[in-house]
């Protein structure tokens, strides 16, 4: 519940304004005035229970189920009720109103859909019960368990999670990284699989704004700069093509595209490479009105044999989404093109049917569908719902493996392959031959002992491509091996692997312990409680048992490799003058994290273990957003104190691209070590062809000692590119 006081005119003024602009969008949305007419009174009946409550950023508390209610309307395409309960979602959760109250007033549905996102919201609040196992993850379960019941109460939480993530803000640090760790794990992958990408993006982009603020303002600057610069060679890359789909008699808009801040952030830390080396940084999208007699998929192939008269095109860029298209029901054909200009250029064709389903997801998908236009693959989407039901009414799956199943296939892409009589059949790219025997049956992958992949004898563990025709050699003596953990891709198998080591789990704990004791013997060390509880922490077994972390290790799930140095965080390695908790001052024992090893001065985050011993991340590590998604209240916001100790050193790697020349790496190697005093633990560079590539692992003081160093190697004749990257 926000902060009480009386409104002003201005209040009024802008609650009028920004109902008007709702009312609008919902005119195009609802059949006939009186579906209007249920939205005016729900705007009504929301706008009096809100009346004189204010959101933390001082606004009236109205305008926050308005802009929900606009982004519901407008970015997703729902209807009425939907428009309705949007305006309504807070009503029973923040007043006396409850939902039989709006039974009786909107009828069953709408009180259906409040209900279900009310309760959404209780868990997800409800800070107090953090003692019980991972909130978000059991809070994550009902949200996915709407899905087969009504997926429009998970569409309309996204909406309400986009204009809170729009208003963040405002939200106390802690409760920031909170928000944001949820978003990054769970909601965004879950509009990028319900199709709703213009959601997806603004959610990363506020991600990234939050988490890397200097990344996010340098990229979006170069963006701007680079489009003003390039806007004349955009439009001459344009006027051929227009020219001549007019000429070949096609009713179309073109529509030009510039990539997010995110999604080139992402693609320069994944791929190593600089802002200048993304070669799609535009798009070109055509959306053609149907004409005559040919199917749409057959004047996408058509409209892309006039482009590619005209322009040369990268035939590995090429993605068919029209033939084989996502799960999620996006259907497109993508080309990228070289300009005349040098420039290369991605394409995007799509009919206005398929460009609506990409704007709106799934709303559109199910509107068309529930018209008469969906055909066999439109129902991919459906069978992934299902499939996410039967995961989630699983029994022998807890709260933390569910959100770790879920999380990974909302994430995955897919392949086709082939069986032995010719059925096409979807699998998660990376998937292997076994993950294919799991998904044919589970006992077929039970009894599995290799395959015949395009007639040739493979291995389990061979990796699946598109087009592989695949089929499975079965042994009646075979069993599951806990080794096949290790390559496995699918959460089908991994699943069907884990429920025939579970009916042994005894068997399991006692040789994961046995494993562990050989290990830590083998370093000199006993296994005893200190050493236990530290490596609970270490391995993010919070709030378990000891039996849980043995059938890890013994289930092959925990790799013991490196056991030495995870120890070593632990023992009695002090970081106090490092840090501060903020607004406290309380006394606590940081360790730096070892899968993002922050460097003094990056934006940082920390997570208090149970022996009180806080462990710090940098704010975009992958695993310090996992950790928060699923134990929010272990989230602790740190800042570097003051006084932090600038003569320690901290280990950080850069990646270096260029043309290679004689004295290239003294030149490298003179100014790391001899001109910045730089002290190189690796150096590990590789040419071919006259260019190089590699990595540098190095010791500085802190974050502005590094930038430093790579705006200097960046002026050395013949680099054209220093990153930093992760360990």
């Amino acid at each position: 519940m926000g902060k009480i006081s009386e409104f002003n005119a201005q209040d009024y003024e802008v609650i009028a304004r920004d109902y008007a602009d709702l009312h609008q969008a919902a005119r195009k949305r609802c059949n006939n005035q009186e579906e209007l007419d249920v939205v005016q009174k729900a705007f009504e009946f929301a706008n009096e229970a809100h009346k004189g409550v204010r959101r933390r950023s001082g606004e009236p508390y109205i305008l926050h189920p308005i802009a929900v209610a606009k982004i519901v309307v407008s970015n997703i395409g729902l209807g009425y009720k939907s428009i309705v309960a949007a305006l309504l979602h807070d009503v029973v959760e923040d007043t006396d109103y409850t939902v039989d109250d709006l039974r009786n007033l909107f009828g069953d549905k709408v009180a259906t859909l409040v209900d279900g996102l009310t309760k959404i919201k209780t868990v997800l609040d409800n800070e107090d019960k953090a003692q019980q196992k991972s909130m978000q993850a059991e809070n994550f379960k009902r949200i996915l368990l709407t899905l087969n019941n009504d997926v429009r109460v998970v569409l309309i939480k996204l909406a309400d999670r986009l204009h809170n993530c729009r208003t963040i803000e405002f939200m106390p640090e802690h409760k920031r990284d909170k928000i944001l760790s949820e978003t990054m794990f769970i909601f965004i992958p879950l509009a990028h699989r319900l199709g709703l990408y213009s959601v997806k993006s603004e959610m990363e982009d506020i991600w990234l704004r939050y988490k890397e603020p200097e990344a996010f303002n340098n990229i979006s600057a170069r963006i701007n700069r680079t489009i003003h610069d390039k806007e004349k060679q955009i439009n001459e890359f344009i006027a051929p093509i227009d020219k001549a789909l007019k000429d070949a008699g096609f009713r179309y808009d073109i529509r030009k595209r510039v990539k997010t801040p995110y999604s080139i952030w992402k693609k320069m830390n994944t791929k190593g490479i600089s802002f200048d080396e993304i070669y799609d940084l535009y798009a070109v999208r055509i959306i053609f009105d149907p004409v005559g007699s040919e199917t749409e998929r057959d004047q996408c192939y058509h409209i892309f044999s006039i482009i590619t008269s005209i322009y040369r095109y990268k035939a590995d860029r090429i993605r068919d989404w029209v033939n084989y298209p996502k799960n999620n029901g996006y259907e497109a054909l993508h080309c990228t093109l070289m300009s005349h200009s040098g420039i290369w250029m991605e394409v995007q064709i799509r009919s206005r049917r398929m460009n609506e389903i990409a704007e709106k997801g799934i709303a559109a998908h199910w509107a068309y569908k529930k018209d008469g236009f969906a055909d066999d693959n439109a129902s991919e989407l459906d069978k992934w719902i299902t499939k996410v039901k039967e995961i989630l009414v699983n029994p022998d799956v807890n709260a933390l493996e569910l959100l770790d199943l879920i999380h990974n296939d909302l994430i995955k892409t897919d392949i086709f392959i082939f069986t032995p009589k010719g059925e096409q059949r979807s699998i998660e790219k990376g998937a292997t031959a076994l993950d294919f025997a799991y998904s044919i049956h589970s006992q077929i992958g039970n009894k599995a002992i290799a395959a015949k992949v395009n007639f040739k004898l493979m291995p389990l563990s061979y990796v699946l491509r598109t087009g592989d025709q695949v089929e499975i050699i079965t042994a009646e003596n075979e069993s599951p091996k806990r080794e096949w953990l290790n390559f496995v891709k699918t959460s089908k198998a991994r699943k069907f692997i884990l429920d025939y080591m579970k009916s042994q789990r005894q068997t399991t704990v006692n040789l994961g312990k046995k494993m562990l004791e050989e290990q830590l013997h083998a370093i000199g060390k006993k296994l005893t409680h200190k050493i236990l509880q530290s490596l609970m922490d270490e391995f993010e077994i919070f709030d378990s048992k000891p039996e849980d972390m043995y059938f890890k290790i013994g289930s092959g799930l925990i790799s013991l490799d490196g056991l030495s140095e995870k120890l070593k965080k632990y023992n009695g390695i002090n970081k106090e003058s490092y840090f501060i908790i903020s607004d406290s001052d309380e006394r606590h024992k940081f360790v730096i994290a070892s899968c993002c090893t922050p460097i003094l001065g990056e934006s940082v985050v920390g997570f208090k273990a149970s022996d009180g011993t806080i462990t710090v991340h940098r704010r975009t590590c992958i695993n310090a957003n996992n950790l928060a998604a699923k134990f929010g209240d272990k989230i602790v916001t740190v800042k570097w104190a003051e006084d932090a100790n600038s003569d320690s050193l901290y280990l950080a790697r850069i990646i270096l691209k260029g043309t290679d020349r004689i004295g290239m790496i003294n030149d490298i190697t003179r100014l790391t070590s001899m001109d910045l005093s730089v002290n190189i633990r690796r150096f590990n560079i590789g040419t071919e062809d006259g260019i190089f590539e590699g990595f540098i692992d190095l010791y500085v003081h802190d974050i502005n000692d590094l930038e430093k160093l790579i705006a200097k190697l960046q002026k050395i004749k013949g680099i054209e590119s220093v990153i930093k990257t992760d360990l």
